[in-house]
């Protein structure tokens, strides 16, 4: 008889539901784990919403904490009821990609055709983490030990959330003593904060215009924040650096607006580090782009992936000079995962991440 568990699955735009679905088979090189925490990332409301296309009855969620339940015959140095997490990029480690040292874009670019996020097959090409199991692809480039001293919560923002936003400091080559921005202190924002003061920022800057995002983004090492319904953050940050400009700004939101911002306050010669999915074409300001003669640069990251990029993450949460479990703010048993995704879609009642548990 066929296994069943509970899923989250696509249904129509509008529509994610909690059904019954097989228990995935594995096969030599994946790994079956068995869900004890998972959230919802705004990717997954771009696809509720059908601004981001999936197949109908796909498994969505790419942030999976959780017990190997069962290894594949191929599969080494792993046990059965370790406790692991996997990255919301899962890539093979032998693609070309893989092997030009974009891990993120593995699986793009092939004779298949081109498609960008290549990498992410989680609730994007295969069946995700919303549900009580998933099956992980090339389990031993992807999977990773959680350490014991280590909860769940304390994991959980690491196969996406946390890696994305410190790859826009990574990615913006921050360096000591630099001035950051970041535009857009949702998670991955907050991160972007985070990463930048690791990466030995001394000037932070923060903008949004929720105060518990702007409360967050100071614990996490922002020295200023804007609110931009009640101060221009452009003329704002011109003023904190005497007109200077920011060496990095990171954009971490995917608009037009936030874009153009962050290319008019960089210094001459600065980096705009984009985290932003945009939903349309983008417009280059000519007066901050300086006409093409500014010596800017405009870098894009997806979320790196694989064990070894995790278990870094996860020795900086071990160090305790990260602390993201505030970002947890709300907490649903996978039953009620409609519910949740209510919540989270409609961005209420302060809601930055939340955590669901089969």
């Amino acid at each position: 008889m066929t296994r069943k568990m509970k899923a989250a699955l696509f249904i129509e735009p509008g529509r994610i539901v909690l059904d019954d679905k097989a228990v995935p088979d594995v096969g030599p090189l994946d790994a079956l784990v068995r869900i004890t925490t998972t959230t919802i990332c705004g990717t997954d409301v771009h696809i509720l919403k059908g601004e981001y296309p999936v197949e109908r009855g796909l498994t969505v969620g790419h942030e999976p904490v959780g017990v190997i339940e069962k290894l594949g015959s191929a599969v080494m140095d792993y046990r059965e009821g370790q406790r692991v997490i996997a990255g919301a990029i899962t890539p093979s480690g032998h693609s070309y990609a893989c092997l030009c040292g974009y891990h993120s874009q593995d699986g793009a670019g092939t004779r298949h055709g081109f498609k960008a996020m290549g990498g992410w097959r989680f609730g994007n090409t295969i069946d995700g983490c919303q549900a009580e199991y998933v099956l992980v692809p090339d389990a031993m480039a992807n999977l990773s030990p959680i350490p014991d001293v280590l909860t769940d919560e304390q994991v959980l923002m690491c196969p996406d959330i946390m890696s994305t936003g410190f790859s826009g400091a990574e990615s913006g080559k921050v360096r000591i003593g630099d001035t950051v921005a970041v535009f857009a202190l949702g998670p991955i924002g907050l991160c972007a904060v985070a990463g930048a003061r690791l990466m030995g920022a001394t000037t932070i800057i923060g903008v949004d215009t929720v105060a518990e995002r702007l409360d967050i983004a100071r614990a996490l090492g922002a020295d200023h924040v804007i609110d931009f319904k009640t101060a221009d953050p452009v003329e704002e940050i011109m003023r904190l650096t005497d007109g200077r400009g920011v060496d990095v700004a990171i954009e971490a939101l995917g608009t037009q607006a936030t874009f153009a911002s962050s290319l008019k306050v960089l210094r001459p010669g600065g980096t705009l580090s984009s985290l932003g999915v945009y939903s349309g074409d983008l417009t280059i300001p000519l007066g901050a782009f300086a006409a093409g003669l500014g010596d800017h640069k405009i870098v894009t990251t997806l979320c790196p992936g694989g064990k070894d990029r995790m278990r870094r993450l996860m020795d900086v949460v071990a160090s305790g000079r990260v602390d993201l479990q505030p970002m947890v703010t709300h907490r649903f048993p996978l039953d009620q995962i409609e519910d949740a995704y209510e919540l989270f879609a409609n961005q209420r009642d302060g809601v930055l991440k939340v955590a669901i548990t089969p």
